[in-house]
């Protein structure tokens, strides 16, 4: 293997082109909007791989809405989920009587998803939904309901758009495969 190739970063197969996440993000934006017309919606992403996502898809909701977040662990830099879900930054307010939609990047196992509908479940919101750029339904542990999906991908370890491996790869403008783990950080 020559220098150059050994330098090149480990991206795969582009799973999701860039324009067909612009196109989808305005068509889930369309669809939430008329969902929740004259309703008050509280959007939960899901730090850190949402960002993106969320703020593509808030800036196409025309429905009134506030934004909090939480971030939770479960994989740490593994490519596989651990299943043990720890809560790392908690809303910032009650969510009693309100609209909730949580706003994830993939649904994979659908154990974190599970956990994060059960905690916040019990906190008594009014309406509780998902919507998920990303699902890879032949991986899915648990049967979490999603009213919302982006794309269904392949099982295969997607980084771009928010999606990291090892907190890398987030910022590219699409959604790739992994080729392979990297060594270290």
């Amino acid at each position: 293997m020559s220098a150059a190739m050994s330098d090149d970063p480990p991206i795969g197969e582009i799973l999701v082109q860039p324009d067909q996440l612009k196109e989808r993000v305005r068509a889930l934006g369309a669809q939430i909007s008329a969902d929740y017309e004259g309703r008050d919606l509280l959007l939960v992403g899901v730090l850190k791989g949402a960002t993106f996502f969320l703020a593509d898809l808030m800036r196409k909701i025309t429905a009134p809405c506030e934004l909090d977040f939480m971030a939770l662990a479960s994989y740490g830099s593994q490519t596989d989920s651990s299943g043990v879900v720890r809560i790392l930054k908690d809303l910032d307010a009650p969510i009693e009587g309100r609209d909730v939609l949580i706003v994830e990047d993939i649904v994979d196992s659908g154990l974190t998803l599970q956990y994060l509908l059960r905690n916040l479940g019990a906190r008594d919101p009014a309406s509780l939904e998902v919507c998920s750029l990303l699902t890879k339904p032949e991986r899915r542990k648990a049967d979490v309901p999603i009213k919302y999906i982006g794309f269904e991908i392949p099982n295969r370890f997607a980084i771009g758009y928010g999606l990291d491996h090892a907190e890398r790869w987030r910022n590219l403008p699409y959604v790739a495969s992994l080729l392979r783990p990297e060594s270290g950080s």
